[in-house]
């Protein structure tokens, strides 16, 4: 099975415009997110336009603040502190990467927890991990809801998650044991990678190597999840060998067109959650 990650994402942001549009009908706001872009970076307005158009889809009020790369810290700080203190923003988003004189991490932990839709700030990293209720991070809240919509088991599995990054490797391990998998992450430190991803029966990859994964790194009948992304001479390709493992795999995700829009959709019903904590 080739997962199809479009029709996925396309049901359920169908699910989350109904809801928005029934908030609408009982007279209340519709939930609003602000979008922030500092520069003229292409791949960060294309991801930007991406948001801003899965918004309009569902019914969410969107706004793109887009400032020069010039824009100060402390300008930056202080609009984000304006929209923190907005009761009409249910979501904040800054879009990364930033210029070189922004420190990212002070930026992130200057949204609200509340308002943090991308899932980023360390209390939410926090209670993703002691098992709260938070805002999970799009991408691997993504995965799993991906999983759960094709009908794949997750509980007593065993999953290799190539990747410990903090945005996708770490919270979709935390996300699978949380679904009782028996997890592993493995990195580029691991000896002998393809012994243990083959042991997989759910295999994630999320590490931005182009063919990292080939038939010999897969358990055949295994789950394979490409979240790598990288353009190789002018086309889009994946962590994964798409041409080789789909031929050992039961269910393999394409690279475009797999777990990206599910990604964006995930921010969209973050957006929402973060509106409905608040009523």
């Amino acid at each position: 099975m080739i997962i199809d990650g479009k029709q996925i994402a396309s049901s359920i942001r169908a699910g989350i415009r109904q809801d928005v549009l029934r908030l609408s009908a009982q007279g209340r706001r519709v939930p609003s997110l602000k979008v922030i872009l500092l520069g003229e970076n292409l791949a960060s307005m294309s991801y930007v336009r991406g948001k801003i158009r899965a918004a309009e889809e569902v019914g969410i009020n969107s706004e793109l603040v887009h400032l020069p790369d010039t824009c100060t810290e402390a300008d930056l700080l202080g609009m984000i502190s304006k929209f923190n203190s907005d009761i009409d923003v249910d979501g904040i988003l800054v879009q990364l990467p930033l210029p070189s004189h922004i420190n990212e991490n002070r930026l992130l932990k200057a949204i609200s927890p509340q308002k943090d839709v991308d899932g980023f700030h360390p209390e939410n990293v926090a209670r993703l991990w002691l098992g709260e209720p938070c805002v999970q991070p799009c991408t691997p809240r993504g995965i799993i809801a991906m999983l759960d919509a094709c009908g794949i088991e997750i509980a007593g599995k065993e999953a290799v998650v190539v990747g410990r990054s903090n945005i996708v490797g770490k919270p979709v391990a935390k996300l699978l044991l949380d679904r009782q998998a028996t997890v592993t992450i493995a990195h580029s430190h691991t000896a002998n990678l393809a012994a243990v991803t083959a042991r997989a029966d759910i295999l994630v990859s999320a590490v931005g190597v182009p063919r990292l994964i080939t038939a010999r790194h897969v358990k055949k009948g295994a789950v394979v999840i490409d979240v790598g992304i990288t353009r190789v001479d002018g086309h889009l390709t994946g962590d994964v060998d798409f041409d080789e493992v789909r031929e050992v795999a039961s269910a393999i995700t394409p690279v475009p067109g797999g777990v990206g829009p599910l990604t964006i959709t995930m921010l969209m019903q973050n957006t929402l959650d973060c509106y409905r904590m608040k009523m």
